[in-house]
């Protein structure tokens, strides 16, 4: 067996770990903010769309409806945990700064993303996927510091 392939392996685990996460926290100054809100909308529309198939398939017994409807409340918990994880690692730890002008605007609005996204996680009601979407742009409108 080639040396270098546990180098390899052990690499490429750990480029696909960081890529789960968003971004790094590494200072290298690379952000992509616009790319981060677009990846919370289309989790929330993920999350949504999981929703509403969680309910056609709750009422069903078989068993590849019964797998369905497993994946889909997995799926659903994955998005929503990757919207928290966006605004902690990536918003609060990096780019929401406590010298902008409306720093307090911008936290109260981030934690109303980690509230509903957590909402998202405890129901399946069309209210909560919703709620996430008007949460992420007010996230959007505060960070930019837009009225």
């Amino acid at each position: 067996m080639n040396k270098s392939f546990p180098f390899l392996l052990a690499l490429v685990g750990f480029l696909s770990g960081v890529s789960a996460f968003g971004h790094c926290q590494v200072p290298c100054g690379i952000y992509a903010d616009q790319h981060r809100f677009e990846q919370m909308l289309e989790d929330q529309a993920t999350i949504e769309k999981a929703g509403k198939l969680i309910a056609e398939l709750a009422g069903k017994n078989d068993p590849l409806s019964r797998n369905q409807l497993s994946r889909w409340v997995a799926t659903k918990e994955a998005h929503a945990t990757n919207v928290q994880r966006i605004v902690a690692d990536y918003f609060l730890a990096q780019r929401i700064k406590s010298t902008a002008k409306n720093y307090e605007k911008q936290l109260v609005t981030a934690h109303g993303v980690m509230v509903a996204a957590m909402k998202c996680k405890q129901g399946v009601d069309a209210a909560s996927a919703e709620g996430l979407k008007k949460a992420i742009l007010a996230l959007h409108k505060a960070y930019e510091g837009k009225k």
